[in-house]
């Protein structure tokens, strides 16, 4: 893999300016994250056995979920069109427009959370609809065709395997080949992630950048942070860092960038003095790193990151 990072910005990188470097806490986030590649492989049988049930090419598409799974919609609704499939929208569940569409299709990890419910009931009726999900035995399974991933779900209140897999399955869908995607993932993997993210480790502040589906993936990095650790991070599309964002760069702070680049990007990160981190893997893969680097801080914090303060698994409204 080609690591592309610009200067430290003074964000520590020598072993003795960072927390000890100790084993990892064995959690169910850590366990549910490793498996990520392997169920990126199967998402390529789950997307050939629901064809049906997910969009063609040429309808117009919404793509609805909350929180990770917004964010994927997000991603979904970039990469399709994109691709020239058809007009795809994303909306949060709480804010779903009323417009024509061919199809629905529903992401909702628990199955249980109240706006999806709620959104799902207010569909037009004859429209056709199906929702992803990996909790078996609950209310959305009912409201529309069903593809059942029970063997992504996770006990972990942070979301990884299932977001990253439903992403996995439309790529399929899609006609992408994941194949090296999913070898990045496992070199990603591989690594160890208390030295091979030393540089962003102990940053105080980290700004996610991207362009396209990346842009969808930079925001997901930000909330996998809060909700894991705690942590100062926000996210961008890339084009719009420079318009307000780029003030709060500075030395110790860190500006992270999935996939492409615009050109002079990593060139103005460095005159703020951040630390400018990218590495030429796909996005996907990338969020991984992510991925780990919650399982670092929250170690190097004493927190619990499957159970973050505050945070349920689904968001039941009274």
């Amino acid at each position: 893999m080609n690591d592309h990072r610009g200067d430290s910005g003074g964000v520590p990188t020598s072993a003795d300016r960072l927390p000890e470097i100790r084993p990892l806490p064995e959690t169910h986030l850590a366990a549910e994250v490793a498996t990520q590649p392997d169920d990126w492989a199967r998402a390529a049988r789950i997307a050939a056995d629901h064809a049906a049930r997910l969009p063609p090419p040429g309808e117009r598409v919404a793509v609805i979920g909350c929180g990770t799974s917004y964010f994927m919609s997000r991603a979904i609704a970039e990469l399709r069109e994109s691709a020239g499939h058809g007009v795809t929208d994303a909306w949060p569940a709480g804010q779903v427009r009323s417009r024509e569409y061919d199809r629905y299709l529903v992401i909702c990890r628990s199955g249980t959370t109240t706006e999806v419910i709620e959104a799902m009931r207010a569909l037009p009726e004859g429209v056709p609809r199906a929702v992803i999900c990996s909790s078996p035995g609950t209310p959305v399974l009912e409201l529309a065709d069903p593809i059942l991933i029970a063997d992504v779900d996770e006990q972990s209140v942070v979301q990884t395997r299932f977001a990253t897999t439903v992403l996995a399955i439309l790529r399929w869908h899609l006609g992408e080949d994941l194949a090296p995607v999913i070898a990045q993932g496992r070199e990603v993997l591989a690594e160890d992630p208390a030295t091979a993210l030393a540089s962003v480790r102990s940053a105080e502040q980290i700004s996610f950048v991207g362009m396209g589906f990346a842009a969808a993936i930079a925001d997901e990095a930000g909330l996998k942070l809060r909700e894991s650790c705690q942590a100062w991070t926000e996210g961008y599309l890339a084009t719009e860092w420079r318009h307000g964002p780029v003030s709060i760069a500075a030395p110790g702070r860190v500006v992270w960038a999935f996939g492409a680049v615009p050109p002079g990007l990593a060139q103005d990160v460095a005159a703020t003095g951040a630390h400018f981190e990218h590495r030429a893997i796909d996005p996907m893969a990338d969020l991984l790193r992510v991925h780990r680097l919650c399982q670092v801080r929250a170690a190097d914090l004493g927190l619990d990151p499957d159970h973050p303060r505050s945070l349920n698994r689904s968001v039941i409204l009274g």
